[in-house]
């Protein structure tokens, strides 16, 4: 695919998705999005934690490893966990190499302005593509006192302008911007050569990313402004399920079209034949 540089000089904004296993990753990377990110929001929607704190390197590790092997084109995007890159430069690099060595990624991602900056030139230096996040950090939650919109008054937002610039000058070679007014997104994006990609800050940055829960609808409970769903899916599979269920329970499943058939007397040294369809 182009370098992400490239799409925002030609005008082209830039699509991301989150993805966390091989089937999902697959149906993503066909449908043509840019940029897949191995999100620590599985914390929340694949392991039911209220927050994203909870997540290991090894847990990112291992579902970027699964959604590794099913990408063909897409960018693969890793998050740096809670902790992972937080205490030195140094552990910040050794961890972010875990993420390359072991799950395949190909750039990391940390949360945190200026004072991140250091551990952002420490990675880029060693030769790994670093994306930025500033704004809503979810690491950040309870130094926010929740998920709330950041860079609301003026001295909050020339902050979020001179992270992003700093950031930028560490290597970072793009930049997420979260939970931020749209305004100051688009303001942010047009003063950085890199890209921007925004999640809840408009349509002034040159890309926009949602996670993969969201955009199918997958749970009806979670409802936040910021997210357009593109299916409403989990009614869908909640009927499938209940019709499985329903089905077993009557015997109606399975049917003698999901049934083998005894095979027939074989030959001695011919095959039996592979577990597929029955004849």
């Amino acid at each position: 695919m182009p370098s992400l540089g490239r799409l925002k000089r030609d005008g082209q904004a830039i699509a991301m998705v989150t993805a966390y296993d091989a089937t999902f990753a697959r149906l993503v990377d066909e449908a043509g999005v840019d940029i897949i990110l191995v999100g620590d929001s599985m914390g929340m929607v694949m392991q039911g934690h209220p927050h994203t704190l909870e997540v290991t390197l090894e847990q990112v590790a291992y579902h970027c490893r699964c959604v590794r092997r099913a990408v063909q084109r897409a960018h693969l995007v890793a998050d740096l966990p809670f902790m992972s890159y937080q205490v030195s430069p140094e552990q910040a690099l050794v961890s972010a190499g875990r993420l390359i060595q072991e799950g395949g990624a190909e750039a990391v991602k940390l949360e945190g302005g200026a004072r991140t900056v250091e551990a952002v030139r420490k990675i880029v230096s060693a030769g790994i593509p670093v994306m930025g996040h500033v704004g809503l950090t979810p690491q950040s939650v309870h130094e926010f006192g929740g998920f709330r919109v950041q860079a609301r008054d003026q001295d909050a937002a020339e902050r979020l302008r001179q992270d992003a610039l700093a950031l930028q000058d560490a290597g970072a070679y793009s930049l997420v911007l979260e939970g931020i007014p749209a305004a100051l997104a688009r303001q942010v994006s047009e003063a950085l050569v890199i890209p921007t990609i925004g999640i809840g800050a408009g349509v002034g940055c040159d890309g926009q990313v949602l996670v993969m829960q969201d955009i199918l609808g997958l749970n009806d409970q979670f409802r936040p402004r910021f997210v357009k769903r593109y299916a409403e899916l989990a009614e869908v599979v909640r009927g499938a399920f209940a019709e499985f269920a329903r089905e077993v329970r009557e015997r109606r499943f399975p049917a003698d079209e999901h049934s083998f058939t005894e095979a027939p007397a074989r030959a001695v040294g011919e095959s039996s034949g592979g577990y597929g369809p029955s004849t």
